[in-house]
């Protein structure tokens, strides 16, 4: 390494080294999602914590179509939330960050919902049991599949969320299609609910 041009790479390093930790500083985890999303800039990804994507109209895949047994053994399918804007949360009751978005969740859902909006979870782990006691714990008013032994729920999400990673939201439009995307925990309810209410606004 040549002496001038050593110290220019270890002065850049140092500089940005610098400029990583004065932004750590002074921004929360979730201010640039939140900051992003109000503008309205549409960057598309935004990384922290989680990680946030909103889809416009035009990019959205294929419809999600899955069936699968709920916690209470009833039997639930895409097809039951025909026409509906539907909120996907995946989650298991050992995880932690699962359990600190629960009461996010809770308030857009209470607030969503008589708007015409749903939610249904899909538990990635649990037995019934456990999965009902996290529910009862946190006041979870709707269903959730248990996907652990269900290869074909498995299969049907697997193209827009992985079924392995927990918590995942994904918002889906009236059509069934990935709207927007939060890998990681939700750190506040205000952004879901704007993003459920746009999707809401959406032409049929």
């Amino acid at each position: 390494m040549s002496g001038r041009g050593g110290m220019k790479k270890v002065t850049a390093a140092l500089v940005a080294i610098g400029l990583a930790v004065a932004l750590a500083g002074c921004t929360s985890a979730n201010d640039g999602l939140a900051e992003q999303y109000r503008s309205g800039s549409n960057k598309g990804f935004i990384a922290g914590d989680g990680t946030f994507e909103e889809i416009s109209a035009d990019d959205r895949g294929e419809p999600l179509v899955f069936a699968g047994t709920a916690v209470d053994g009833s039997e639930i399918s895409s097809a039951d939330y025909a026409g509906k804007v539907l909120v996907l949360n995946f989650w298991y009751a050992g995880c932690g960050p699962c359990r600190a978005e629960a009461p996010f969740l809770t308030d857009a859902y209470a607030a969503t919902q008589p708007e015409g909006a749903d939610f249904l979870g899909i538990n990635i782990y649990d037995g019934p049991e456990q999965a009902t006691s996290f529910e009862t714990t946190y006041g979870i008013a709707y269903p959730s599949l248990l996907a652990r032994s269900d290869a074909d729920l498995k299969l049907a999400l697997a193209a827009s969320a992985s079924v392995q990673a927990a918590p995942t939201t994904l918002v889906l439009d009236r059509q069934g299609r990935v709207a927007a995307r939060f890998i990681g925990q939700l750190r506040e309810a205000p952004i879901l609910k704007t993003i459920i209410r746009d999707t809401l606004a959406e032409a049929p």
